[in-house]
């Protein structure tokens, strides 16, 4: 028997049907561009090399970005791991999916599930490297990984619940985040770790990280004011 998903959209909730279907949103500044590009590469790239082996290269080179984070307390230059580390994850990351549909070899439960456990590690791997690095205090790395996580469970959820699964935020999506924390590096290899805040100074990946689990924490509050308002709205009490 099909499960009936719940979709919401412009705060409505559609019902759909399907087995384990749900509604992509994608909706950053450069997805786009990016969505054509990661077609041509996918139709481009040998068939021996399959979504997994994609999804495997991800992880891996998050292994490495936190492992060059955490390098760098003996070596700047470790920094550029990180850099190389990034583009490889957007490779990996980015193109299993693409992959798995341009060559029709969709697997939707399970590639929804694997994706997004390697999406919670990786952002472990990069927290602890960024903790273990002089470029960010623990607490701030910390804050900035409870943050992910409460948003990750909150668009899990919704999901579920209203079979749309959101990738992006405010126009930012994981490859503009991507960009953001590769320029972040270059900076710290350019400019030093400090940045002067308030008359004084501080890490400028423990200002970076606070305002990023303040805008995540903002998200969460949003999705979840309208994911339950859309859902009163379609399964409202009885009169």
């Amino acid at each position: 028997m099909a499960a009936t998903a719940m979709t919401a959209t412009s705060g409505r909730i559609a019902k759909q049907t399907g087995s384990g279907a749900h509604v992509r949103e994608h909706g950053s500044i450069l997805a786009d561009v990016e969505k054509r590009a990661l077609i041509r590469m996918a139709a481009r790239l040998p068939l021996r090399i399959n979504a997994d082996h994609l999804t495997a290269l991800g992880l891996l080179a998050m292994v490495g970005v936190g492992a060059s984070y955490w390098a760098s307390r003996w070596n700047e230059l470790a920094l550029l791991g990180t850099i190389a580390g990034l583009a490889l994850n957007w490779f990996g990351d980015s193109l299993d999916g693409t992959v798995a549909r341009v060559r029709n070899h969709q697997r939707p439960r399970y590639g929804f599930y694997v994706d997004h456990v390697v999406d919670i590690t990786s952002m472990l791997l990069l927290c602890a490297g960024l903790a273990l690095s002089p470029h960010m205090s623990p607490v701030a790395a910390l804050l900035l990984l409870a943050a992910y996580l409460m948003v990750s469970a909150e668009a899990y959820l919704a999901t579920h619940a209203c079979g749309v699964f959101r990738i992006s935020l405010l126009r930012v999506g994981p490859t503009e985040l991507r960009i953001l924390l590769a320029a972040g590096t270059l900076r710290l290899l350019t400019n030093g770790s400090e940045v002067e805040l308030l008359g004084g100074t501080g890490l400028l990946f423990d200002v970076g990280g606070v305002v990023a689990a303040a805008g995540l924490f903002g998200a969460l509050v949003f999705s979840a004011v309208r994911n339950g308002l859309a859902l009163y709205r379609a399964e409202p009490l009885p009169r």
